[in-house]
């Protein structure tokens, strides 16, 4: 806790101020989750970007529920090399992709047995919106020769998701990450899983 005393002199107290701004400017631009709340505009190219490890994989968290505390949804800009892509997966939230750039294809398994099953393939391409019901296995991929750069809104923030090695590996065998890669270094409290 810091603690400011009034002084007669106005130089004093503009100094205070001033030592006040630096601390608050360094206790949260140093930490490692340093947004707290969502500014009005900002400037998506100043926005941190990462790969988590996954080769052909640039990720910015354009609007987030761990880093700047959106309740209902979250926003994501992904880009995909070619012949890169997400996991099969699933999750309890609603998904939509709009494809911004490149293409490539939805692999998504409408079936709700014992495991995903085979996929229906879909086509994307720019200004293509994909929608993921919840719960259902799926996977993006860019099939195509250039970067597959997308934007994704789900719902129900922060994302639980269960990965697959296979579409025929059984729900149950299925491996859930939570928190996901861009949320570990930040998300504080556990949270029961949802089905």
């Amino acid at each position: 806790m810091i603690l400011l005393s009034v002084s007669s002199s106005p130089i004093a107290a503009v100094f205070s101020v001033a030592l006040l701004l630096i601390y608050l400017s360094e206790a949260t631009l140093g930490a490692p989750c340093p947004i707290n709340g969502l500014p009005i505009v900002r400037n998506i190219s100043e926005l941190p970007q990462d790969n988590y490890g996954r080769s052909g994989l640039s990720h910015m968290t354009v609007a987030g529920s761990v880093l700047h505390g959106m309740k209902e949804v979250e926003i994501w800009l992904q880009t995909f090399a070619p012949g890169s892509g997400t996991p099969i997966h699933r999750h309890s939230c609603e998904e939509v992709f709009v494809v911004l750039k490149g293409s490539g294809t939805l692999y998504l398994a409408e079936t709700h047995g014992s495991f995903p099953g085979k996929p229906i393939e879909f086509p994307v391409f720019a200004n293509s919106t994909i929608h993921i019901p919840i719960n259902d296995a799926h996977q993006v991929k860019n099939t195509g020769h250039e970067d597959l750069q997308v934007l994704v809104i789900i719902s129900r923030p922060p994302i639980k998701v269960f990965t697959y090695d296979d579409w025929f590996m059984p729900h149950t065998a299925a491996r859930l990450k939570f928190p996901y890669y861009w949320d570990e270094q930040c998300l504080q409290e556990s949270q029961k899983d949802e089905l």
